[in-house]
């Protein structure tokens, strides 16, 4: 047997001896370099990109394969349902084998799901590659979670995944831009390419420069039968099952604005492919900057209770847009403010109630990340939907976002009292 070549790593912290969990004890744990952020951001980005880039095709992919726009959302829906069945695997796999390896597969499977796209097909076989996609997507964000827990813990876990939102909340900077130009000139096709090609260079980042943050001493052992025991540890958990639910359920409403956007943005109020990336462009600078406060108010406030500020404050602010919807007043301007403010407020919640939720369960970090996964996904590609279901209206987009944000403020509020009593620790009660 050949011995793996040495490969160089980026600075890390070592995980502190004789802690069971692998997790750096919080008030040890220095903050992750911006070079290991930004290759864990890179990795968790791939599913964000892939989704991203495309929407402004979607348009044409409801032309070219002459289908409604409900069918035409359906490639979003299975590319999030193939992350969510993707996690649920590779999470615990991971807790077996180590990171490494199931990123670079998993980007594998992302890139050949890609290039077949250009091989053309009809809806049905499309559906099954943005599946196939969602899969090897999904290998690369679990592990980056999973990563996070392997290292951090805490506070300082809260802002690193805050910072991974941050360079997450890029792709929508440039992502639609970029797949305007590219559909414009090639075809939406050609998209895919661009795709493969972002996969393949994080594949080889990947490759030579993340360090393994699960050592064989601390690797779960068994198969099958393991996964499912931790599986039915986590979900008999109602607090960790509360704060996991948490992010998917507010990304449903993100994903009820990405997947209905084009659709009202375009079809409803008229703006063109090349205006709607913009604003698209304008709400991920908001999303950045609200991203970057929470690393930063982690410090001061604990998770909990940043949750219980910007939760309420999200609704609120859905509700403008909804009666704006309603009645018709307003105009473009009036619409897309409200819009854009209620977006940006996403990277408040979703963080902050994974930390709470991976905190809980280090000694399985994987699976406890998979199941976060797979409800981030499978959530929100249940509930986005209804908005081509119930016409693609700015009606529609409104009340779905607003019907996810309520159902997740009664679920944390009811389902871990937490949520009231505050307190980063009152989450591990």
């Amino acid at each position: 047997m050949t011995q793996a070549p040495i490969r160089p790593q980026l600075p890390v912290v070592d995980v502190v001896p004789g802690n069971a969990t692998g997790a750096v004890s919080t008030a040890r744990a220095p903050r992750p370099r911006a070079a290991l952020v930004g290759l864990l951001g890179a990795m968790s980005a791939v599913f964000a990109i892939t989704v991203d880039m495309y929407l402004p095709s979607l348009p044409q992919v409801a032309e070219e394969m002459q289908v409604g726009e409900a069918t035409a959302q359906l490639t979003i829906s299975f590319m999030m349902f193939g992350a969510a069945f993707g996690q649920l695997v590779i999470g615990p796999w991971s807790d077996r084998v180590g990171r490494r390896r199931p990123v670079i597969i998993g980007a594998a499977v992302h890139i050949v799901a890609c290039l077949a796209v250009l091989l053309g097909s009809g809806i049905v076989v499309f559906l099954g590659l943005r599946l196939m996609q969602g899969v090897g997507a999904a290998a690369l964000g679990v592990c980056a979670q999973a990563f996070i827990r392997d290292r951090y813990n805490g506070p300082v876990a809260a802002a690193t995944l805050s910072r991974l939102m941050l360079v997450i909340g890029v792709a929508p900077l440039f992502a639609p831009t970029v797949g305007e130009f590219i559909a414009h000139h090639w075809g939406w096709r050609a998209v895919f390419a661009v795709l493969a090609a972002c996969g393949l260079l994080v594949m080889l980042a990947v490759w030579k420069f993340l360090p393994e943050s699960h050592p064989v001493e601390r690797r779960a052992v068994g198969g099958l039968a393991t996964a499912m025991r931790n599986y039915r540890v986590l979900l008999a958990d109602k607090r960790f099952l509360a704060f996991a639910m948490l992010p998917g359920l507010v990304s449903g409403a993100l994903m009820a604005y990405v997947s209905g956007s084009p659709f009202v943005l375009q079809g409803q109020f008229g703006l063109t492919g090349a205006q709607f990336s913009m604003f698209f462009a304008a709400a991920g600078v908001l999303m950045v900057g609200m991203a970057q406060i929470n690393a930063h108010l982690v410090h001061r406030y604990s998770p909990i209770r940043i949750i219980r500020v910007a939760l309420p404050v999200q609704i609120s602010i859905v509700v403008v847009l909804l009666v704006i919807a309603l009645l018709g007043v307003g105009g473009l301007f009036g619409f897309l403010v409200p819009l854009a403010l209620a977006v940006s407020l996403q990277n408040f919640v979703p963080p902050n109630a994974t930390a709470i939720a991976l905190g809980r369960h280090g000694e399985r970090a994987g699976a406890a990340a998979a199941v976060c996964g797979a409800l981030g996904a499978l959530l929100p590609a249940a509930i986005s939907p209804f908005v081509g279901v119930f016409g693609g209206t700015a009606i529609s987009m409104a009340a779905v976002m607003l019907f996810s944000l309520t159902v997740a403020l009664a679920v944390v509020t009811f389902g871990t009292g937490a949520f009231r009593r505050g307190g980063f620790e009152a989450g591990r009660d």
